[in-house]
């Protein structure tokens, strides 16, 4: 009794952060890695604390709502209707191309493998980012807004080519180039802001699987993203979610893309490491 209490009053006004989600079969349990046994088998997919008809919903690509943004972005993805008169499957192939089309470069693994080190900029980049990137650089045109449909999207239909497969960070090793933000995402979780002088870790962490109202807290994992979320009434990203959960601690919310968020996502990949890509999918 005492631990529920002691989590409601830390959660008062606050929200959930990051809503952990699942799609395509939606697995609560952490892979394992190199032979066979995982370096982080305490991480659990938020999709076990979701309810059966929510999971339901989640699982079948014909009930999520995800997808009519899904295909939207397919359009996109195969349109030269830009400055540059070339479309995301001239370089990549086919969405689910495993080649990777003439660049090689296939999309799937993209969901599993970032945030990226850009070494023009020195800092993370994610998903969103490098899809404006190209956008920017290759089809000569304005990015997408950062919380647009497009942008949901075209974010979504990368990611999901890799369902199932484990997330990979090894931004904690000091040698790695992503380490620095890794540093910095670290302690934006686990430092205390706002009015309500709350932390990341404070819900996530501390916890993690306890009962706040009629809620179970998850891990607070971001290898479902983007999700949809009722909510919200359509589907967000991982960085709609972060300054979600500042404004509701009383905190202040940062820029999507800014470097605060770039760091703290770089931070959730590897405490997520190991856990399948289930995007895009369902949540309360």
């Amino acid at each position: 009794m005492k631990k529920l209490i002691t989590a409601a009053i830390a959660l008062s006004g606050a929200g959930l952060l990051l809503a952990a989600c699942v799609a395509g079969g939606g697995s609560s349990m952490s892979s394992t890695g190199e032979n066979g046994i995982s370096d982080n088998p305490d991480a659990w997919s938020g999709y076990k604390t979701a309810t059966a008809e929510t999971q339901a919903m989640n699982d079948d690509d014909f009930e999520n709502p995800v997808m009519p943004y899904v295909d939207l972005a397919a359009g996109i993805y195969n349109s030269r209707d830009n400055a540059g008169k070339i479309s995301c499957a001239d370089c990549h192939g086919a969405p689910d191309d495993a080649t990777g089309g003439r660049s090689g470069i296939p999309m799937k693994g993209v969901g599993a493998n970032y945030p990226r080190f850009n070494a023009e900029t020195g800092k993370p980049i994610n998903v969103e980012l490098q899809i404006n990137k190209c956008r920017e650089e290759r089809q000569v045109e304005k990015g997408f807004k950062y919380e647009g449909d497009e942008m949901i999207g075209m974010t979504a239909l990368v990611r999901m080519q890799s369902r199932g497969m484990p997330v990979v960070s090894k931004a904690a090793d000091p040698a790695n180039e992503l380490h620095a933000a890794w540093t910095a995402g670290k302690e934006f979780y686990y430092q205390r802001r706002g009015q309500l002088d709350m932390a990341c870790s404070n819900c996530h962490e501390d916890h993690a699987g306890d009962l706040i109202r009629a809620e179970t807290l998850s891990q607070g994992q971001s290898n479902g993203f983007p999700t949809y979320r009722f909510k919200w009434q359509k589907p967000g990203t991982l960085h709609r979610r972060f300054a979600g959960c500042n404004k509701n601690i009383r905190a202040e919310a940062f820029g999507r893309g800014s470097d605060e968020y770039l760091n703290l996502e770089t931070y959730l990949a590897w405490r997520g490491r190991g856990l399948p890509v289930e995007a895009p999918s369902v949540r309360k």
